[in-house]
């Protein structure tokens, strides 16, 4: 490795990447040019304290690369059309910014030269997989470097390389590892290393303070949320963004995700996503009453398939271009309003205004009047149907 040759770093401002900062610099004798891909978690007071700080522990330069709304077009909204979550519980907070993160590291790692890549993932998570596999695909010549996995740190170890530099800093938040995105914050520790505990209160980044409920509305136009209330967005991201801010206050949108890593063992991690749970549920509802029965199930199959190649880091796969083009189909109807009660830790679903809801009392209200059909013509319907199971039962 040539020294004071140029490395990208792909810096967050935590411990991993703090630690990357000092290694690469001291014992690889690197040039580190930090850069954070912002995917809509950040404010701007934020992103100034987390450049000083890069800069303090020796930077030779910070870059803050902004992908929120390429995030969302490219991104989200298919999550959102297709009402996607990992064992139907997590949203891919984490997930599906990595793949957007490594997308922008390495197209600024090319503008600027460098030969070499860094990011702070360790060998034992999904996100060594998602980072390496965009630096593999679009990044020739470039060579990855990953200290945290190669080294094989535990996190006291990485506290203890840079309390014996004489970093200074509050290390105590530092045992949990914390991901903040447009699409949530993910939050892992030593409880969730473990099957049976749970995250304390402290460790979930958005404190309960809000106890009374209120009704909102959302307003869906194609799929899209595009109104909260009264209030109308033209960016959808400023309407995730606002959501968040009503709702996170209560704890909604709080849970931990046990499933299948890329690499085989399983995984457990904390997560906060109060605007994802709300509007993929939410939407969720207003497709049930205005998609077809066949719409509903088959976007499910190609939902379920999208979500899982997005976890695994595969965006790049041409099939995933092929089921965004299905799923933005399916959205021609889904436009209308949900409405949701929020109470502290949870919120209720009290229904939908549409003009393309399909419980239309024209043919008829379920359980009570048949207006399109007479009593003969469901007998008649019964009895056909029952035909292939007549003839199975008939033959045994």
């Amino acid at each position: 490795m040539d020294p004071f040759e140029k490395v990208i770093l792909a810096y967050s401002g935590g411990l991993d990447t703090s630690f990357c900062i000092k290694y690469l610099q001291l014992e690889k004798n690197l040039e580190v040019h930090a850069a954070i891909v912002n995917t809509g978690g950040f404010s701007d007071e934020e992103l100034k304290r987390i450049g000083d700080r890069a800069v303090f522990l020796g930077a030779a330069s910070f870059t803050v690369l902004d992908a929120t709304d390429d995030f969302y077009n490219r991104c989200l909204r298919y999550l959102i059309y297709g009402n996607v979550l990992r064992n139907n519980t997590y949203p891919l907070s984490v997930s599906a910014e990595r793949v957007f993160q490594a997308l922008a590291i390495i197209e600024y790692a090319q503008k600027q030269g460098a030969k070499y890549i860094a990011h702070g993932s360790t060998g034992a998570g999904n996100d060594q997989i998602r980072f390496d596999l965009i630096f593999n695909i679009l990044g020739s010549g470039l060579e990855v470097i990953t200290p945290i996995r190669d080294l094989k740190l535990s996190r006291q170890e990485e506290v203890d390389y840079l309390v014996k530099l004489g970093v200074d800093q509050s290390w105590e938040k530092a045992q949990y590892s914390i991901n903040k995105g447009l699409w949530g914050t993910s939050v892992g520790g030593k409880e969730t290393l473990t099957s049976d505990q749970y995250l304390p209160e402290s460790a979930f980044p958005t404190q309960v303070t809000d106890k009374d409920p209120q009704t909102i509305s959302l307003q869906f136009v194609k799929g899209e949320l595009k109104g909260i209330d009264d209030q109308v967005f033209k960016n959808p991201v400023e309407a995730i963004q606002t959501l968040a801010a009503i709702a996170a206050p209560y704890g909604i949108g709080r849970d931990i995700h046990v499933g299948d890593t890329i690499i085989g063992i399983k995984g457990r991690v904390g997560f906060e996503a109060a605007a994802p749970l709300l509007i993929i549920k939410a939407h969720h509802l207003l497709e049930k009453h205005t998609l077809g029965k066949w719409q509903g199930y088959w976007k499910d199959q190609l939902s379920t398939w999208y979500g899982m190649m997005l976890h695994e880091g595969q965006y790049l796969d041409p099939v995933m271009r092929d089921i965004e083009t299905f799923l933005e189909h399916t959205q021609e109807r889904v436009s209308g309003t949900v409405f949701i009660r929020l109470f502290p830790y949870r919120f209720e679903l009290h229904g939908i205004e549409s003009p393309h809801d399909m419980m239309s009392s024209k043919m008829g209200q379920y359980g009570e009047m048949n207006n399109a059909w007479s009593g003969d013509d469901a007998r008649g319907f019964t009895k056909i149907m029952s035909i292939a199971n007549k003839i199975h039962r008939v033959s045994e």
